[in-house]
């Protein structure tokens, strides 16, 4: 099984102090990324993390 057409539609987004915004990862379920920003802000540092959805793909089959 390959991995190429796995769905993930859950990003974390980390936005730094001067408004720059760069993607962390890919999730496939919006708790997986939660729990990953959570861990990301309790390292303590000034930087804001949010997970967003993407826009929805459809997939042909």
């Amino acid at each position: 099984m390959s991995d190429g057409n796995a769905v993930l539609p859950w990003l974390v987004i980390r936005q730094d102090s001067n408004g720059n915004r760069y993607r962390v990862g890919r999730y496939a379920t919006r708790t997986e990324a939660q729990e990953v920003a959570d861990r990301l802000e309790g390292q303590g540092q000034e930087q804001l993390y949010v997970v967003e959805r993407t826009a929805a793909t459809r997939q042909s089959g």
